[in-house]
């Protein structure tokens, strides 16, 4: 329940169309429905303008399937990130219109095709091991209705690469920069354009990166004053953000 799709039920009440007994059947499990094992929070796209996303780890596979079924229930994009191989296997058996992204680690289910978002969000990876994360950014941007622009292997150490992609740099509304090693991609990106950067440290780089923290170091140390950043490798974190910078 969104939104919008609530403000159609209100008024389809109104007219007579449907009566209140039926309305409030389609509302008897907000805020949350308890499986037992979860407590699926329907009420979320309402309150915050974006549906519960399932985060795979830690899930049994039928645990798991059963949490998609219900989200999938009420009509809304699904979005399921770092699955397993068990977890992706069981769902596909019961919704095989689900799309899995192997590389970024996701699961879709696409029931919506809104537009939501204002401008474009770019999604940029310094390396090409930067890519997962990356990719599991373009993946949530694009179901959360955005049109997202992938500008990916472009780090400092051919910056000819990235100055290739100016305009594209220049036409986004927000930037969400994935890099490992030293992390500096963020701040050189974030030199050059007068849009938000959403940094996002990947665990990548030798011993003394120390999976990630060297990354998430620097960027916080930015001197571009555009950025801003999250988690070591969350880059659905960065792209949940990046959605609802878009769509002020």
């Amino acid at each position: 329940m969104d939104a919008i799709r609530l403000k159609a039920l209100l008024e389809q009440v109104r007219a007579g169309e449907v009566t209140p007994d039926a309305a409030l059947e389609q509302l008897n499990t907000l805020p949350f429905e308890d499986l037992g094992f979860a407590k699926v929070d329907h009420h979320r796209a309402l309150r915050v303008g974006v549906p519960e996303v399932i985060f795979g780890p830690g899930k049994t596979p039928e645990h798991f399937v059963e949490i998609f079924a219900r989200l999938a229930a009420r009509g809304n994009n699904v979005l399921a990130t770092r699955v397993n191989v068990e977890q992706v296997t069981c769902t596909l058996a019961r919704f095989p219109a689900a799309e899995h992204n192997p590389l970024a680690r996701t699961l879709v289910l696409r029931q919506k095709s809104e537009k939501l978002g204002k401008g474009i969000i770019g999604i940029v990876s310094a390396g090409t091991s930067d890519i997962p994360v990356a990719e599991e950014a373009a993946v949530t941007a694009e179901i959360m209705g955005n049109d997202i622009t992938r500008l990916f292997d472009v780090g400092v150490a051919g910056l000819h690469r990235l100055l290739s992609h100016s305009e594209d740099l220049r036409q986004a509304r927000v930037l969400v920069v994935c890099a490992g090693m030293e992390g500096a991609l963020p701040s050189v990106v974030g030199g050059l354009v007068g849009v938000p950067v959403i940094a996002v440290p990947t665990s990548v780089g030798y011993g003394a990166a120390f999976g990630g923290i060297a990354a998430l170091l620097g960027m916080i140390n930015s001197c571009a004053s555009n950025v801003s950043v999250v988690n070591i490798d969350n880059g659905f974190g960065a792209a949940y953000v990046a959605s609802l910078i878009n769509r002020l």
